[in-house]
């Protein structure tokens, strides 16, 4: 039960950072609950359009026929819709808050969801995706990674670390969906998922808060006093989107997610087929999912803790660097085997990559426009998403095999780790 907002006592009181005093026993800064509201949307949007990509392609080949190069097309016009609406859904989340772009992406990602349903032609099923795709990007993963930016600044990587542990909790329960696809049926299973969406998302956007000023709180549960100390000793500065435009970490932090994230996307719609083509089961390239998502959940937790006590470049090119040798093993799997190495490394590295690449811009880039910085960093991102599963798609249905698209997200990947090596903290300009 969330506690009464007026009734909340100034959690400033020591500052020692042990596991007990993230989670005090009694008085939790509401920070910490919506962390955990936080959590449970991600997983429902990883489980519907990230994590279930593939599980949700496969079904629709199985019953319409369609070609993964005409399937993959859906997921590349979502990075197009992305790519042109990112800064904007950024602005929007800046300047109207968490709790209405929450409301309003996930009523449209429901009624997405009904009508995905109800679909029998490719063209239907583009538009139904499209709808889901906006409502995810504009009270998705972004508004509610701004809300857990703003509420924390000395625990932010594991703050985020915790509510980004949606995204693999969501991969907990893709053999569920699988195993709803084969009971209901497709249709049957996204009607089953919109209506859900809907009840939940009123009871959701009501306990949000932007930001913790909002109820006479500091970030993290500090004091107003203890809290501007805080500020002069880490020296984090609030960047407008125009400063942060001009420096140069902005743009090796953004070339690094496109050259990393570009691999994780097509991963998230070409694996599960991958692992079919190799005679696994549906419900059994579900389970290696299950597996890779079992071993990310401990790694996240575990980078964002430290993350908070480290250097932040150097933690996420030593994640980046496994991520790129799981992707090399399974560009080349032929056996269940690989498949689980994959999965156990596969794990380690995305798991561990995933709350740093965002908590460190919140640290070099504040709070005041954190979601105008993200959004502008996607449009290139999405950009890069866009051709990636459409030349996976193409290369299987032209070879067959994944082994050449995979290997060059590899490539791609280990370069993103490299760049790491390279970037430092801005100094905020005054010009």
């Amino acid at each position: 039960m969330v506690p009464n907002m007026n009734q909340i006592p100034d959690p400033g009181k020591g500052r020692t950072r042990t596991l007990r005093s993230l989670f005090p026993a009694e008085n939790l800064f509401y920070g910490w609950w919506l962390v955990g509201v936080a959590a449970f949307l991600l997983t429902l949007m990883s489980l519907t359009v990230f994590q279930g990509l593939g599980t949700i392609l496969v079904a629709l080949e199985r019953q319409f026929g369609w070609s993964r190069t005409a399937l993959s097309g859906a997921f590349s016009l979502a990075r197009v819709e992305g790519a042109i609406l990112g800064p904007i859904e950024g602005f929007l989340v800046d300047r109207v808050g968490t709790q209405k772009m929450v409301l309003i992406g996930y009523i449209l990602m429901g009624l997405g969801f009904l009508w995905l349903g109800q679909v029998k032609t490719l063209w239907a099923f583009y538009a139904s995706f499209m709808t889901i795709t906006l409502g995810s990007g504009l009270g998705g993963w972004l508004a509610i990674i701004a809300m857990v930016n703003n509420w924390f600044t000395r625990q932010r990587s594991f703050a985020m670390a915790s509510a980004m542990s949606g995204i693999h909790f969501g991969g907990l329960l893709v053999p569920l969906l699988a195993l709803g696809i084969e009971t209901f049926e497709f249709h049957g299973a996204a009607t089953i998922i919109g209506v859900f969406l809907l009840i939940v998302v009123g009871p959701a956007a009501k306990v949000i808060r932007n930001r913790p000023e909002d109820m006479g709180l500091q970030p993290d549960g500090d004091s107003e006093i203890l809290s501007e100390s805080v500020l002069t000793e880490v020296e984090e500065p609030d960047f407008t989107a125009g400063q942060a435009l001009r420096t140069p970490a902005f743009w090796i932090l953004t070339i690094m997610q496109v050259a990393s994230s570009v691999a994780i996307v097509t991963l998230a719609l070409h694996l599960v087929p991958k692992l079919t083509d190799m005679g696994m089961t549906l419900t059994g390239a579900g389970t290696v999912v299950l597996t890779y998502t079992i071993v990310a959940l401990p790694s996240q937790f575990l980078s964002g803790y430290f993350a908070d006590r480290l250097p932040k470049t150097l933690m996420i090119a030593i994640f980046l660097a496994i991520q790129g040798v799981a992707i090399t093993i399974i560009a080349f799997a032929d056996s269940v085997l690989l498949a689980y190495i994959f999965a156990l490394l596969y794990g380690i590295g995305f798991g561990g990559r995933n709350p740093l690449t965002t908590a460190i811009r919140g640290e070099y880039f504040g709070r005041k426009a954190f979601a105008t910085i993200m959004g502008i960093s996607q449009f290139p991102m999405n950009i890069g998403m866009i051709g990636a599963p459409l030349f996976a798609g193409y290369m299987f249905d032209t070879t067959n095999s994944y082994t050449v698209p995979f290997s060059v997200f590899a490539i791609l990947t280990f370069f993103g780790a490299f760049l790491m090596l390279f970037v430092k903290k801005p100094q905020k300009s005054t010009k």
